[in-house]
């Protein structure tokens, strides 16, 4: 169905060039059959949605490392976790060089 709607509207074009040139000689009246194809074509193919490329849906299972906690997914179920904070971003929760690294502390 769109290669039909395309073609008429070539065809459309080149029989509106060709009424258009209608009093003139033959070579006038094929350089304006081609120019109204040539209008026609881009009009057809805009109308008929040739060559627009399909949007796909996003899916959230196509991360290609699933597990390392960047899917929205991982965030959502590591949130109390990680408090809200993205992976390897959370803040220290002691004060910087007061016992930061103590073993009671790490874990």
């Amino acid at each position: 169905m769109r290669k039909l709607i395309f073609i008429g509207f070539i065809v459309l074009g080149a029989l509106s060039g060709l009424i258009a040139a209608r009093n003139g000689d033959w070579g006038t009246r094929l350089v304006m059959i081609g120019v109204g194809a040539l209008f026609g074509a881009p009009i057809g193919g805009a109308l008929a949605s040739i060559g627009r490329k399909r949007r796909q849906p996003l899916e959230w299972d196509e991360n290609p490392l699933p597990g390392m906690g960047t899917t929205p997914k991982d965030l959502a179920a590591n949130y109390w976790r990680d408090k809200g904070h993205p992976p390897f971003m959370k803040p220290s929760e002691a004060e910087p060089d007061k016992h930061m690294f103590d073993p009671d502390r790490l874990g």
